[in-house]
């Protein structure tokens, strides 16, 4: 009894230290000379990136942000760090239960246009380029060239969501965070008939419901940002994409007013508007009559489910994210966005739409 006994108490102890082990907090420091403006810590061996956690603003240089994973989460992770100057540092496989202080740092930098080497575990992490630089492809599998697409084709077999973006600096293309929630691929279709792949992963916020994703290939001029704020019943422009394979597949045009200055449930950050949106709406701007962004449209009221409550449809009841909270949101990702005053004389919508026609795009979520 005593043989078969000893090497199973044994295994229940090696086990509960494997387990204790890999539940126990690990920190990630922050040794490069720069803000870290995301941090992503995946297992090692998943497909993508994950949301960012730094929520509560970046991470200084020799500042240690500190985790503590669940018991199934195993011992190696991928950690990704963004840093305020658009450089990305990748570190792979990551063994958190010997090692449960990872240091974040640069490699010496590689001669002009070449890569940096690939980090090794325990060793300094991969500079993955800088803002001006061409990001490194994305993987065969993922970007099939394809004639006239600009080097991405769309999976037929995959199950798709789609929304709005528009460009907010070169290569940064701004939408919601519902929009690109789950997706194994985004695809942009430009202007210009391009279908451009983002690299993941998206910068997101969920507070505020707003993500940013970097486009490679030049997908458009970036919008400004009304730097002065709006009031109740400007005149305000949508421009987007509803309904796909329903309506237009072109971008669609509407007009309406800033019907209130809070949204939803008195939500600080938001803004409620007469403009008519439609699913697909999502993550495109909202405009004022000088071409300026002043939101980002966000969602649209119930409408079937206000009825069964009130007993009354209400009409034209949608919602924008600020564009302070959206400014906001870009210079914490490390992203300085054009401003200006809207102090001029108002333009007619079609005006409007023309100007931010080159700068709109389709977005489409692959799962």
């Amino acid at each position: 009894m005593k043989r078969i006994l000893a090497p199973l108490l044994l295994v229940l102890a090696i086990g509960s230290a494997a387990a204790w082990a890999q539940s126990q907090p690990f920190r990630v420091v922050n040794r490069t000379e720069a803000a870290a403006t995301a941090l992503h810590v995946v297992r090692t061996g998943r497909p993508d990136w994950g949301p960012s956690l730094l929520n509560r603003g970046p991470l200084a240089p020799e500042a240690a942000f500190q985790l503590r994973p669940a018991e199934s989460s195993g011992c190696r992770f991928d950690i990704r760090m963004v840093l305020s100057d658009g450089r990305e540092v990748v570190m792979r496989n990551q063994d958190i239960c010997t090692n449960r202080e990872v240091a974040v740092a640069l490699l010496a930098p590689a001669a002009p246009g070449q890569p940096a080497s690939p980090g090794q575990p325990g060793a300094p992490g991969q500079v993955a380029g800088l803002p001006t630089a061409k990001p490194p492809p994305l993987p065969p599998a993922a970007v099939a060239p394809g004639p006239g697409t600009g080097g991405a084709q769309p999976n037929p077999n995959a199950r798709v969501a789609s929304g709005t973006g528009f460009v907010v600096a070169r290569d940064r293309i701004m939408t919601n965070q519902h929009v690109v929630e789950g997706c194994n691929r985004i695809l942009v279709r430009t202007h210009d008939g391009r279908t451009l792949a983002a690299t993941p992963p998206a910068q997101v916020d969920v507070q505020r419901d707003l993500a940013l994703l970097t486009v490679p290939d030049d997908p458009g001029p970036p919008l400004t940002f009304r730097a002065n704020a709006p009031r109740r019943g400007e005149a305000v422009v949508t421009y987007g994409f509803p309904l796909a394979g329903m309506l237009s597949s072109g971008p669609t045009l509407t007009t309406g007013e800033i019907s209130a200055l809070s949204g939803l449930g008195d939500n600080p950050r938001e803004f409620q508007i007469s403009a008519p949106v439609q699913p697909g709406n999502s993550g495109g701007p909202l405009l004022d009559r000088q071409g300026h962004v002043v939101g980002v449209v966000v969602s649209k009221l119930n409408a079937a489910r206000v009825a069964q409550r009130t007993g009354d449809i209400p009409q034209n009841v949608n919602f924008a994210v600020k564009g302070s909270e959206a400014v906001e949101f870009l210079r914490r990702a490390g992203v300085q966005p054009l401003m200006a005053q809207s102090t001029g004389p108002e333009r007619s919508a079609a005006e409007v739409g023309e100007q931010v026609h080159r700068s709109t795009v389709f977005i489409r979520c692959e799962r």
